[in-house]
């Protein structure tokens, strides 16, 4: 009777097994970020909408791949950004994420300190290209897109679907001071101008850089003594999201300047399904935040050369908001 029993029993333990040691070895199993550490600046001022969205991809790469990101905040300012590099290399973390406003010159000797510590370091958002070129073989990569490229793409596209004609006024709002960042503004005003556009140009200050809402005397002030401009480009992701607050206070109603900028928010999609904003150019925010965090956890652990991607190109008006819109409330796009 035992050794007819024994055959049961020995099936009943390989089955027990087979159900256990795969759990087991899951359980065991760790994400490729555990352990590392990455100090991540998010570009702009907290709760700031491109900024969030930066930061919304870069937790979702924390939650998939485990790792540990200290958020800090620059409110776009360059000089704020070299600082807090410093202290991101101070705090000797596995990763920093920077963006590369501050240019290749202020950055590089700092680039410099944190690969000699064993540091890596990568790029978003804005182009370093001599320090891409040096430190991509040791991971340091970027992901964005090509200002002229993305700026003269949303100028062109403005033109032909505003319909403006040789000798209409356009105000371009832009960051012509900025060394990468400012070939966006230059390209956008290059384009208009070729065209016989009258461009009134008008630099962002680094007042309105950090607090959006500032903006609004700007705007009111220059449609007030403009009242026959047509077209208006916003070379700011957080003013563009303002753009429906601002023509309101100007007393200017939807459809009545064409409005052209970048980066989707709640704010940007609602203004565009008012009518408020008619054309933007996305460089998808979220990708960058995710994908950079993916850029350090593989350098780290497998030793991949830096990414060089660019995530921009892509135009949002009425005829395709209602597909991005839901993504744009949560944060993602």
């Amino acid at each position: 009777m035992i050794g007819t029993k024994r055959p049961c029993c020995v099936l009943s333990v390989v089955l027990c097994l087979a159900l256990i040691l795969p759990a087991a070895a899951l359980a065991a199993e760790k994400r490729s970020g555990e352990g590392l550490s990455i100090w991540f600046d998010t570009g702009g001022a907290p709760g700031e909408p491109y900024a969030t969205i930066v930061q919304n991809g870069a937790k979702q790469a924390m939650t998939d791949l485990g790792c540990k990101i200290s958020f800090v905040y620059s409110d776009w300012n360059p000089e704020k950004m070299i600082d807090n590099l410093k202290k991101g290399i101070a705090a000797k973390p596995d990763g920093i994420v920077l963006m590369g406003l501050a240019g290749d010159d202020a950055t590089m000797p700092l680039i410099d300190e944190a690969f000699a510590q064993g540091i890596l370091v990568t790029c978003v958002d804005t182009n370093l290209p001599r320090i891409l070129a040096k430190y991509q073989s040791r991971g340091f990569g970027f992901i964005g897109t090509d200002y002229t490229v993305q700026g003269t793409v949303l100028a062109e596209a403005a033109l032909a679907r505003s319909g403006l004609k040789k000798g209409d006024r356009a105000f371009v709002w832009g960051l012509k001071r900025l060394e990468d960042r400012g070939r966006r503004a230059r390209a956008i005003i290059d384009v208009l101008t070729k065209a016989g556009i009258t461009v009134d140009y008008m630099e962002i200050s680094p007042e309105v850089d950090k607090d959006s809402a500032l903006g609004t005397p700007v705007v009111t002030g220059y449609l007030a003594s403009h009242p026959d401009c047509k077209l208006m480009i916003v070379d700011h992701g957080a003013l563009t999201s303002q753009s429906e607050n601002f023509l309101k206070e100007a007393n200017v109603g939807p459809d009545k300047i064409y409005v052209a900028g970048f980066s989707l928010s709640p704010a940007t999609a609602a203004a565009i399904e008012a009518g408020y904003v008619d054309l933007v150019s996305e460089m998808q925010p979220y990708l960058l935040g995710y994908l950079s965090v993916v850029q350090i956890v593989m350098t780290r652990h497998y030793g991949f050369t830096g990414l060089d991607i660019d995530t921009g190109g892509g135009l949002v008006d009425k005829s395709n908001i209602k597909q991005v819109a839901p993504l744009a409330k949560e944060g993602i796009r």
